[in-house]
């Protein structure tokens, strides 16, 4: 049996990978929505199948208005390492696809986030719909995190 170490508490923290495809805009936007909800609560990381070159400009205006903020982001791929060993894995989207590897220690979970673009709805607000939608999944999952006390 091991103990913890004196600094942590009896849990560790909770850690959610966050992927899409690009991983330019929703995992981007899901995992700076939970970094400003949980304020520390919860290990945060983001990443995409097949990273396109930039995270989107809407989408990080679009944070800044609810006070997240995604102006250090950068695209990166899923790391192997990481994908094993975190908590939780939060697929945004049905285009990305996200296989599991041996010993993962958490569960995947795929939302199919809202797209109003198929409502003829596009820009800003657009974005501000996707957010909003990302933004209510990711206070549920922060809840459903933390609440874990034993």
């Amino acid at each position: 049996m091991s103990t913890p170490h004196p600094s942590q508490s009896s849990l560790a923290t909770p850690s959610v990978l966050f992927v899409c495809v690009k991983n330019g805009g929703k995992s981007q936007m899901a995992a700076a929505l939970m970094e400003a909800r949980a304020a520390g609560a919860v290990e945060v990381h983001s990443a995409g199948t097949k990273p396109g070159s930039a995270v989107n400009a809407l989408s990080a205006e679009v944070i800044a208005e609810v006070g997240a903020n995604m102006s250090s982001a950068v695209t990166k791929p899923i790391d192997p390492a990481l994908l094993a060993r975190v908590d939780r894995v939060v697929v945004l989207g049905e285009e990305a696809v996200v296989e599991p590897v041996p010993g993962m220690a958490g569960t995947i979970t795929t939302w199919v986030t809202d797209e109003p673009s198929e409502r003829g709805i596009g820009g800003v607000e657009r974005m501000r719909l996707v957010r909003d939608d990302i933004d209510r999944r990711v206070q549920e999952l922060l809840a459903e995190l933390t609440a874990d006390e034993g």
